[in-house]
């Protein structure tokens, strides 16, 4: 799916100066440009399903951009797994952690498992380009995650977004942008 280009607005409602002051810059919306970068540059990523039951089930795991889309993976006996063959709705979460600067970002959509084989290998190769020796070395911490993706031991998907949200911090002024695809 080729690369979309998202509206993007500011939510005024939650966006502001702290402590307005002269000189203080500007509230704007955040461009899709500089949260795209962000999600490039993200190490972690909060993936967040639902149980059959209704109750959440939130985990931190690793994620790449490519092509218009997120993409992280998990163990087939995994419990994300059994959320998303249940209901493939999920959002991926990453930020800052900070009061006084960055950029969260959370990308809502529905997770579909990636079954072409030329596309697997592009997903693999962005996450070794992404993560290099925590991928690529046999030291490294998700060593052998590309032949899991090839085997079938994991399952890959891709999240298109339907919407994400920006939250920008910068010494006192605090942005909300929501991005709709």
């Amino acid at each position: 799916m080729p690369a979309q280009r998202p509206t993007t607005e500011l939510d005024a409602r939650y966006s502001s100066a702290l402590t307005p002051r002269p000189g203080a810059p500007e509230v704007t919306a955040t461009p899709w440009a500089k949260a795209r970068e962000r999600l490039d540059s993200a190490e972690i990523f909060w993936v967040s399903t639902v149980r059959p039951d209704g109750r959440l089930h939130v985990t931190p795991c690793i994620a790449a951009w490519h092509d218009g889309a997120l993409y992280f993976s998990t163990g087939r006996a995994e419990q994300k797994a059994k959320n998303l063959a249940h209901d493939a709705h999920c959002a991926l979460t990453t930020g800052a952690n900070s009061l006084t600067g960055g950029l969260d970002l959370v990308v809502e959509g529905r997770a579909e498992p990636v079954t072409d084989r030329a596309l697997l290998e592009e997903v693999i190769t962005a996450h070794e380009t992404k993560y290099g020796p925590h991928i690529t070395s046999p030291e490294g911490t998700f060593h052998g995650i590309g032949d899991s993706f090839r085997s079938g031991a994991a399952v890959v998907y891709a999240v298109h977004p339907d919407t994400a949200y920006g939250f920008g911090r910068d010494n006192g002024v605090y942005s909300h942008t929501r991005y709709t695809f």
